[in-house]
């Protein structure tokens, strides 16, 4: 028997971590990845030491070859707070997820995705024509709502059949964008009962509510209506089966739409609000990128057969993903003892896993600060281990939204920058706040230009 030799794991005590957390989370979390140099260690939050791994092998280990053994926690850092939202289903683990990720991976297949992308690319359209007046006239644009009512049109009628409108899918976005704030303190505070009174446990009650009350609703109709043939989530969820057989409970369909609307419309909101910035800020970039859209789109809608030919665009949605992940934190619970980089991980142990501070670290990225697309050519990333840059997380709990965040945000990206030019009010780039998903510090306001010969 071959005994395999194991070392104890580092340690960042807590006086390096608390003050830098309190003050500036994301900063904090990648001075701690740096302070690491790719190694597992412990961060000592008090009674509560997590393992910090960031290396791509550990990440590899831990999100795929050995996934079944480590799960996301049903108490654990970050979905204990968030799992009184979503409950158990797809953001779940165990049965629940599977049964979910069974009956709604089909909606999400690469092909099926791409079978719609003409019917978004019409959507997103209809929803930017109604930036023509504002840039007729001068008016500066919040891009956080001018894309959240873009991002919910299309989504709205595209994947929920238009079951739920898109004013209340914003009131939903404004609830949820509450609920993000509302849980910090639980995350940060991790080892605090959930009995024990927080700051922003009402305003998370009254977010919750509304969000039921909209939602509820619309499930039930569905459930009492149903289409055989409808392809939308709600009818998808009620006409599908579990593993032996049985139908989801209302509580599994509530918990599954709202995990569902909140998939698919927050992360592209959240992520795309950086990148108008980002582009004032590097106008090389900007330029590059306009030649690309006149060269493929030109005077055109932006439609399925150009997506494919707008390589330099995705490689900007990659390089911005790399520096604002459409999931920040994927905590994991030990299962059974494991030995990763050499260090002995016992069971029951709670391991963090962060594209934020992984995409951000020395180790594995230059000049990690720079906005740089060129990062993502395509003989860069052959050459870059599979798990330097996982936005979307890795293996079997990877988003199944990952393919349409890339179609819906080209087509967003392409749709707006093939009509108009823009300058930022304020050009500086927001800092990041750090909640349940990653949000701008400051509003992205700009004043649009029509582009010449485009009709707006």
């Amino acid at each position: 028997m071959t005994t395999v030799q194991t070392r104890r794991a580092g340690s960042v005590p807590l006086r390096h971590v608390l003050p830098g957390l309190l003050r500036d989370p994301a900063r904090a979390l990648v001075e701690c990845g740096e302070r690491s140099g790719g190694d597992i260690v412990k961060l000592n939050l008090g009674s509560f030491r997590p393992f910090l791994i960031t290396h791509p092998e550990h990440l590899q280990r831990v999100l795929r070859e050995k996934a079944e053994n480590y799960v996301r926690a049903g108490d654990g850092l970050q979905w204990r707070p968030l799992k009184r939202l979503f409950g158990d289903g797809i953001l779940s683990d165990g049965e629940h997820w599977t049964n979910s990720r069974q009956i709604l991976q089909p909606l999400f297949t690469a092909r099926r995705i791409d079978g719609l992308v003409d019917r978004l690319a019409v959507a997103i359209e209809e929803s930017i024509d109604e930036l023509a007046e504002p840039a007729r006239s001068g008016q500066p644009v919040d891009m956080g709502k001018v894309q959240a009512q873009v991002v919910c049109s299309a989504i709205m009628r595209v994947f929920f059949a238009d079951k739920i409108s898109v004013p209340d899918a914003m009131r939903i976005m404004e609830a949820q964008d509450a609920i993000a704030w509302s849980v910090m303190p639980r995350i940060l505070v991790p080892w605090a009962p959930l009995a024990a009174p927080m700051p922003g446990d009402r305003t998370f009650r009254r977010a919750v509510q509304l969000i039921d009350d909209l939602l509820l609703p619309t499930v039930r109709a569905v459930r009492d209506t149903a289409d055989e043939d409808g392809d939308d989530i709600i009818s998808t969820l009620w006409r599908g089966r579990t593993e032996d057989g049985g139908r989801l409970t209302e509580r599994q369909v509530r918990n599954d739409t709202v995990a569902m609307v909140a998939t698919t419309t927050e992360t592209t909101i959240s992520v795309l609000t950086w990148l108008w910035p980002h582009l004032e800020q590097n106008p090389d970039i900007a330029t590059r990128l306009y030649e690309e859209l006149d060269r493929v789109v030109g005077d055109q809608p932006v439609r399925g057969q150009h997506l494919r030919e707008l390589r330099y665009t995705r490689q900007v949605l990659d390089e911005l993903l790399r520096l604002y992940p459409i999931g920040w934190l994927f905590p994991r619970l030990a299962v059974q003892e494991d030995v990763i980089g050499g260090v002995r991980i016992p069971a029951g142990s709670t391991l963090v896993v962060s594209p934020l501070i992984t995409h951000r670290m020395t180790q594995f990225w230059d000049r990690p600060e720079v906005f740089d697309p060129d990062r993502f050519q395509p003989e860069l990333v052959r050459g870059r281990p599979k798990y330097a840059h996982f936005p979307f997380g890795g293996g079997p709990h990877q988003c199944i939204g990952m393919h349409l965040f890339y179609l819906e945000a080209t087509l967003i990206v392409a749709t707006l920058l093939s009509r108009y030019r823009f300058r930022m009010s304020r050009p500086s780039i927001p800092g990041i706040k750090v909640a349940a998903a990653l949000r701008p510090m400051d509003r992205v306001e700009v004043t649009l230009r029509p582009v010449a010969g485009v009709a707006a």
